[in-house]
């Protein structure tokens, strides 16, 4: 009798064990609908959209507005106002550094300085994750730049875009015109990386070529540069291996 309820207890903590497992990691990439990979996601009404106060990238003469998302989170979570039913509102969405500003952004609004109109850099749905002004190459190749790292298409079908959609790459002028994509769809950006010298962005892909969803080490790599010196940024391919 005491075997058997040994025996019983061990058996409900390994189905309890077996139950708090998470779940597997969803791939960023299902192919069984690819023929609407071009489907915008669905946009939650729910939400608001609120902007941060405007930054202005040393030199330029462009103010640049982060818009996102306003965050609600439940009581005891570190906040900037709460409100009477007990939630927190989260009201900054981006942070600033020297030339960057990074968060969870569903766009940028741009205003020249001098000028009270205030223009959208898309009217596309993204999630802008990094933006980075490249004040070294403007300086030299008098073209002010800046780079993007977000997420474009709801790769996975869930019907939104997050971080758990493929990151590509992006690059505008400093008023948010001439907005291009640098990477290739179905890519996921690996790194990029500036040479001053040369004036040239490079940057790595990684393509599912088995198509599994996954991106892993039987995949490709591409490798890729554009030189910000040229009125076109057109990008090359180039082999190191």
């Amino acid at each position: 009798m005491k075997n058997r309820l040994v025996f019983l207890i061990a058996m409900l903590v390994l189905l309890f064990v077996n139950c708090k497992k998470e779940a597997p990691e969803k791939p960023k990439v299902i192919y069984d609908t690819a023929s609407k990979s071009k489907e915008q996601p669905i946009i939650d009404t729910t939400q608001i959209e609120i902007a941060d106060l405007p930054v202005q990238m040393q030199g330029t003469n462009y103010l640049i507005f982060p818009v996102g998302d306003l965050n609600i989170y439940g009581r005891g979570s570190k906040s900037y106002e709460s409100t009477s039913n007990g939630n927190d509102l989260r009201l900054k969405i981006s942070n600033y550094s020297e030339n960057e500003i990074t968060g969870y952004l569903r766009n940028f609004k741009f205003q020249e300085i001098g000028s009270d109109s205030i223009k959208s850099l898309t009217t596309k749905p993204i999630l802008i994750q990094t933006a980075t002004y490249l004040k070294s190459v403007s300086d030299k190749a008098k073209q002010q730049v800046l780079v993007y790292t977000l997420a474009d298409m709801d790769t996975n079908k869930d019907g939104k875009l997050d971080s758990n959609d493929i990151k590509s790459l992006y690059v505008s002028e400093i008023s948010g015109k001439r907005f291009n994509k640098l990477s290739a769809d179905f890519q996921e950006l690996i790194d990029w990386n500036l040479i001053e010298s040369k004036s040239r962005l490079y940057f790595r892909t990684i393509e599912d070529t088995n198509k599994n969803g996954e991106f892993d080490k039987n995949d490709i790599l591409h490798y890729h540069f554009v030189d910000l010196s040229s009125k076109e940024w057109k990008v090359y391919s180039y082999n190191p291996i």
